[in-house]
């Protein structure tokens, strides 16, 4: 099940972006504003090397458009941190002059910004910063900025409990990973798999079609399912996160109504084995869904979709391409609302 984590940095910073990029225009970077000197890290009161604040990406300019100069910041979010010119000598609390948690509020504010880009600005911008990354590393192997930024970037775009997660943003980054001479063999692999994975029902895609058994013991597919939109639940009995969003879709008003005029179908499957407590659960179900579970058991075994935590939500259009991948619940409900 889904838990809350240090990661929810990244939506607090959404509102004062989009306040940014539609009144003021772009200059993000340099969350602290302050620049101090700190003391050793080994307690003997030394002083240490002074944290200099993150390095601020301001657009050109003749850029006026705010989603031009959005998309423009996105892909140059990095450059300065990654200059391979400047190197800035560390300790354990630095990368390249920077505090770590400056770093990572840095990542928050760069995973919040490609959630708000085009796909392909996004996943272009992943693959740029991938090689600046690189470079760097290979510049100054001594910096340990590689393996910090490739941890901060899977926590922020695959942990499962990032509210800025995004397996199609991931992929291209992980898919540099599992092909990268900077991380081991085995590593590689794992990274390879991690890519497999993110590749399934990816945004724009068909999603991929399986049978389940209704509680009425009526065997169906997903493709036979009609309605404008499809919002595709994986759910478990006696799930927190699930009983809330199952409280939310059935108290709206206008979810309500997409459904009694079959603009909407919510398919509720349940992937795991407990299937006596499943029906036993079952009663919490509005009647209006379409409720069930994968009775071969293939969803997870034939790694059909990359249910890494439930509860994980799809919303699908008529023709059962992906429009929100292991969406968050609000994010569902904005685009349910924008359906009429």
């Amino acid at each position: 099940m889904r838990i809350g984590g240090k990661t929810e940095k990244g939506n607090t910073l959404a509102f004062w972006l989009l306040l940014a990029f539609g009144i003021a225009g772009i200059c993000i970077g340099g969350l602290r504003s302050d620049r101090f000197s700190r003391r050793s890290p080994d307690g003997s009161g030394a002083p240490a090397a002074e944290a200099r604040k993150f390095p601020s990406v301001t657009p050109p300019g003749a850029i006026t458009d705010p989603a031009a100069r959005l998309a423009w910041s996105a892909e140059n979010f990095w450059n300065a941190f990654t200059d391979t010119s400047v190197f800035y000598p560390g300790d354990t609390i630095m990368v390249n002059g920077v505090l770590k948690e400056d770093v990572e509020e840095a990542m928050g504010t760069y995973a919040t910004m490609l959630g708000m880009v085009p796909l392909d600005v996004a996943q272009r911008s992943q693959g740029r910063f991938f090689g600046r990354i690189s470079a760097f590393q290979e510049s100054h192997p001594e910096s340990g900025m590689f393996p910090e930024i490739v941890d901060l970037a899977a926590r922020y775009f695959y942990d499962p409990n990032s509210p800025v997660r995004s397996e199609d943003i991931y992929l291209p980054f992980v898919q540099r990973l599992s092909q990268s001479p900077l991380v081991s063999e085995g590593m590689r692999m794992a990274y390879a798999f991690d890519a497999e994975m993110c590749s399934l029902n990816q945004t724009g895609s068909v999603a991929t079609d399986f049978s389940f058994t209704t509680l009425q013991g009526r065997k169906m597919r997903l493709s036979s399912v009609k309605a404008g939109h499809t919002l595709l639940f994986f759910s478990n009995p006696g799930c927190p996160a699930c009983a809330e969003i199952i409280e939310s879709l059935e108290s709206n008003q206008h979810v309500a109504s997409l459904l009694s005029s079959g603009r909407l179908a919510v398919v509720n499957v349940y992937i795991d084995q407990e299937l006596d407590e499943w029906r036993t659960y079952a009663v919490n179900y509005p009647k209006s869904w379409i409720s069930g579970y994968d009775q071969s058991y293939s969803i997870r075994s034939g790694r059909l979709y990359n249910i890494r935590a439930i509860p994980s939500l799809y919303l699908l259009d008529e023709q059962k391409r992906v429009i929100l991948k292991d969406a968050t619940a609000e994010k569902v409900l904005t685009a349910l609302s924008a359906i009429r």
